[in-house]
């Protein structure tokens, strides 16, 4: 590549842009920090490996991680679990009925935690955002349809997800 089309300033070329990070509050579970510590050790651990393998490309890849997860764990909140079960808040498992029939259970969780598939949501979700502050009972639009609120619980969603 011609020097011409790099820009100066721009650092070594292997580097990796950043991964990208939420505006959205960095709001954890206690599960979701250590899972965070652990991401964060692992990313030193293959950053070490790399340079002692001198991979340039190894590297900028495990250097990407490490400053995703140092970023992610510096500005980690971790949100004390709900004190009662009467209106849907953070870290709280939410059981609806979707208007066709699905029955689906969700536990609310920080960004970086969240796997629908394993039955977690990220609070800056849709959809937990628009279950937040409701009660059991209550109705709430879900993308294009609607959902009832059958059960809010402090118990963790199933792994395996929604049901």
């Amino acid at each position: 590549m011609s020097r011409a089309f790099v820009r100066e300033g721009e650092g070594n070329l292997d580097d990796l842009p950043d991964r990208p990070i939420s505006d959205a509050p960095n709001d954890v579970t206690r599960e979701g920090l250590a899972q965070i510590e652990a991401a964060l050790a692992a990313a030193q651990e293959s950053l070490a490996a790399a340079q002692a393998e001198d991979d340039r490309s190894a590297i900028a890849s495990a250097s990407r991680e490490l400053r995703y997860w140092s970023a992610r764990h510096a500005t980690a909140h971790v949100v004390a679990e709900p004190e009662d079960d009467s209106q849907v808040r953070f870290g709280h498992a939410v059981t609806i009925l979707r208007d066709d029939g699905r029955r689906q259970t969700f536990r609310i969780v920080g960004e970086d935690e969240a796997d629908p598939a394993h039955g977690t949501v990220s609070h800056a979700s849709p959809l937990a955002r628009a279950l937040f502050g409701r009660s059991v009972g209550d109705v709430v639009r879900v993308g294009s349809g609607e959902a009832e609120i059958l059960d809010i619980s402090r118990i963790k969603a199933p792994r395996g997800g929604a049901r």
